[in-house]
């Protein structure tokens, strides 16, 4: 579990807990190692990540499911007032990262032809957000690396697949602020911000036996806000 230290990425991780799974969290910020076994590492970098799933491959001696989770908003504001340094480190951390976690995980779900690999999203992926052009811009990416990786993975067992929230009650949408998080209320069908547990149930579906015909797809979680 890449990125479980916090919000969606915590709830998820206490919900496959609760389903009987092993859990290991990466994760940059510093983690609650009280729910599965947490390492501190950065998602962008190679090195780290390899160490890391070494690691796991010795303690655990396999590895079943992958979920990314990782991600950061960066700075609510007109893309050409955005900083190349952030927008390039926002990038990074949401698109990059899973693609370094996927390049050290994938060789050993493909090499025992079974596997559930969940990368968390966004409804920004689909629909845009003005004033997080380069958030949407890599939830788009995670979007089409899901649909393409998922079609080179099926006829090993391995199934890939896309959760795409809408804006859930976590520190990452509270924290820009009421004016903004108002405005995200109001334009939900249900009148209110998604809860990380609701994201979670997704996701444990999405990683368990059950899902059997799902794969390459893109399963919004956002009250009605999707148009398509």
């Amino acid at each position: 579990m890449s990125g479980g230290a916090g919000g969606i990425g915590r709830a998820i991780v206490a919900r496959l807990a609760t389903a009987g799974a092993s859990v290991w969290v990466w994760d940059l910020a510093a983690g609650d190692r009280s729910e599965g076994m947490f390492l501190q590492v950065d998602l962008t970098d190679s090195e780290q990540v390899a160490t890391a799933t070494k690691r796991l491959l010795k303690d655990a001696g396999r590895i079943d499911v992958l979920v990314n989770s990782a991600g950061t908003l960066g700075s609510y504001v007109p893309f050409d007032q955005l900083a190349p340094q952030e927008w390039r480190r926002i990038i990074d951390v949401n698109l990059v990262g899973v693609l370094e976690v996927c390049s050290h995980v994938v060789p050993h779900m493909r090499a025992e032809r079974r596997g559930r690999i969940v990368n968390i999203g966004s409804l920004a992926a689909k629909q845009g957000l003005a004033n997080l052009s380069a958030y949407a811009s890599a939830s788009g990416g995670v979007v089409a690396f899901t649909k393409a990786l998922a079609q080179e993975l099926v006829g090993f067992g391995v199934f890939v697949n896309c959760v795409a929230p809408g804006p859930i009650n976590t520190t990452l949408i509270t924290d820009l602020g009421p004016d903004v998080v108002e405005s995200m209320i109001k334009s939900s069908p249900m009148n209110r911000l998604g809860s990380p547990s609701e994201v979670a149930e997704v996701v444990v579906w999405l990683c368990s036996d059950a899902c059997t015909f799902a794969t390459g797809a893109v399963f919004d979680v956002s009250g009605g806000r999707a148009a398509y």
